[in-house]
């Protein structure tokens, strides 16, 4: 018996910028998550992470692929459909001031989700609303108030709230923590830890930030132009990474006591993806000819360590 709870297979997210020109913002992936996992993606910004969890939650339209979810395909509902499907799955922006309607109060706004979908009388929606601001740990009275009246961090637990309120299943959180201050975001991700273990929840957690995945992170997939090109548990990742790309990535992070940042190592000017063969090209120093030429597919190198590398690939 199959514990997947999403299925995402050859997805593709393309925006036509001119009769010649398309941008493969999401491209060709494909991934697995399973039930009460939190898998990370990770990548520079302009990479279609944010794309991904959008185009997977059908708020940005993929151009083909499929998306399958509870064992449903969601790519291929119409709106009514799509819309019964909706209170399983949710998510959590970056932003949370632009996501929460500043003319209502915070109890209308958390309500509102609860009225869309018709779920418990009047009564019982303001008694499921209260007892939301308290589990992501504000006080009840705060839904008289509106968002202007909070901080960022403050602001983000009511986006939390408002994404929980229908008890989905799968959570997307796209940048939930970047806009925060550091100590704001510790506090930020062990409530989303301890929400998980509390209502069985799973996520897709989409952050530019090496640790801030690292920490909160069951599985990793590093997103290169568009393309998952390395994907393992968390531990794994960090310790052995395999891709040329992820090395440079983790070698971008600066450590305490280990002196300057291998400059060329972490090297992140780039223009574009190489057009032809493998997309990482232009910038990876340990490239061949073959890697000009075919682009190498997401192969699995190791136990559940998946790499998109013909040198690593060749070597498993």
């Amino acid at each position: 018996m199959t514990n997947e709870l999403l299925n995402v297979s050859r997805l593709k997210t393309y925006y036509p910028v001119s009769r010649k020109k398309t941008v493969k913002a999401v491209d060709d992936v494909s991934f697995s998550v399973e039930k009460g996992e939190i898998l990370g993606i990770v990548g520079e910004s302009g990479c279609g992470k944010s794309t991904l969890g959008k185009s997977i939650l059908r708020l940005t339209e993929p151009t083909s692929g499929k998306v399958v979810f509870l064992g449903h395909e969601i790519t291929g509902l119409g709106a009514k459909e799509l819309r019964g499907m909706r209170r399983q799955f949710q998510m959590i922006f970056q932003d949370p001031y632009a996501s929460l309607n500043p003319r209502m109060k915070i109890k209308d706004i958390l309500e509102e989700p609860l009225i869309v979908h018709r779920l418990g009388t009047k009564a019982e929606r303001k008694d499921v609303v209260r007892s939301m601001l308290e589990i992501v740990g504000m006080d009840a009275s705060y839904g008289e108030r509106y968002a202007h009246q909070f901080s960022g961090g403050q602001r983000q637990r009511i986006g939390i709230a408002k994404a929980l309120i229908t008890k989905p299943k799968l959570i997307i959180a796209d940048e939930p923590v970047s806009a925060l201050d550091v100590s704001v975001q510790a506090q930020i991700l062990n409530l989303l830890s301890d929400l998980r273990e509390a209502f069985s929840l799973t996520f897709l957690f989409i952050s530019h930030d090496l640790g801030v995945v690292r920490y909160i992170s069951d599985r990793v997939a590093v997103m290169y132009f568009g393309k998952i090109v390395e994907m393992a548990d968390a531990d794994t990742l960090f310790r052995a990474p395999k891709h040329p790309y992820t090395e440079s990535l983790l070698a971008a992070v600066p450590v305490i006591g280990k002196g300057e940042v291998d400059e060329a190592a972490a090297d992140v000017h780039i223009a574009g993806a190489h057009e032809k063969g493998c997309p990482f090209y232009g910038r990876c120093r340990k490239r061949e000819a073959i890697c000009e030429e075919a682009e190498p597919a997401l192969a699995e190198t190791a136990n559940g360590h998946y790499t998109a590398c013909h040198l690593t690939n060749r070597e498993a």
